[in-house]
């Protein structure tokens, strides 16, 4: 009989607009990530899925702001890599994210793209590393800003290589791949959407992809694992909610994501970003995020690497 009520308040559920917070600014990927799901959660259950962006202290400021809300499923965060990296990055947030904020379901994984300056004379990743081990400090690689997903993807990637590169940190991808195209920098860890372009027209070369498995975007581009055997390094796009969500809520906004993510269209439009569906109960995410953020923890402590 204790079950009925909440059998009957998941059943209910929503019964007005949910909130789904985007710790980003609009128009990037994981807005259209929220925006795409939150749409088809809209027509589902017949509610609205508001999606809000906000932005600010690389997602704290909305982390933040769903784990202070209400644990009633209806304030929800778009959680990604980020947040992982953020746990060991920041020492002095004032929340928890793995403890603070519930796993609900995960949605899609994307690779980053190891991107050179054509006039380095590499052309597999296995060149580039004997290239950088007889030129120590002299390759310098970019990033979107200390801490980022590519950063501690290159720093990941110097480790396990065991090259020495200098870091030079940007305000986002687009100055990165301005100063990539220049010359100023010889290696750039990319996300798909801003570089694919470059990399047909021959600016700029594909050395690897950084997920476990070839992007089917572009499949004859090799893995770094192929030549760095254990190397992974991906973006993971998924949703949250405050701790002590009820696990009925959490388990309906599960199923309801999952079944998304096996209509064709909605894959289609997630494989236009490069990206691979990835429909994972609450458990399995929640120990995905713990994982990472205990392998992005780890390199951020050998690597020392400090917010800006």
């Amino acid at each position: 009989m204790s079950l009925v009520p909440r059998l009957a308040r998941a059943q209910a559920y929503p019964t007005r607009p949910v909130h789904w917070i985007v710790p980003f600014p609009p128009g990037g990927g994981t807005d259209i990530v929220a925006r795409l799901m939150g749409q088809r959660l809209s027509e589902r259950l017949g509610q609205p899925f508001i999606i809000e962006n906000r932005p600010g202290a690389g997602t704290n400021i909305g982390t933040e702001a769903v784990v202070r809300a209400p644990p009633d499923g209806y304030t929800l965060l778009l959680v990604a890599s980020v947040n992982a990296i953020n746990a060991t990055l920041y020492d002095k947030l004032s929340f928890n994210f793995i403890r603070d904020i519930a796993p609900v379901a995960s949605i899609i994984r994307q690779p980053l793209i190891m991107l050179v300056n054509p006039s380095l004379p590499v052309k597999t990743v296995r060149e580039f590393i004997a290239y950088a081990k007889a030129n120590p400090g002299k390759i310098n690689m970019a990033s979107a800003g200390n801490g980022t997903s590519q950063h501690v993807s290159g720093e990941l990637f110097k480790i396990m290589a065991g090259i020495d590169m200098v870091h030079v940190p940007y305000r986002g991808t687009a100055p990165a791949l301005t100063d990539l195209l220049g010359g100023q920098v010889q290696v750039y860890f990319a996300t798909q959407g801003p570089s694919i372009e470059y990399i047909r027209a021959g600016k700029l070369r594909a050395l690897a992809v950084t997920t476990a498995a070839r992007s089917e975007a572009l499949p004859d581009l090799s893995t770094v694992g192929e030549f760095l055997p254990g190397f992974e390094a991906s973006l993971v796009y998924g949703l949250g909610a405050p701790k002590n969500t009820p696990a009925e809520i959490v388990d309906k906004l599960n199923k309801e994501i999952n079944a998304a993510l096996s209509d064709p269209k909605i894959k289609a439009r997630l494989a236009d970003m490069d990206g691979t569906v990835l429909a994972l109960s609450p458990a399995d995410f929640g120990k995905l995020m713990a994982d990472e953020t205990e392998k992005w923890g780890k390199v951020i402590r050998a690597a020392n690497i400090k917010p800006e």
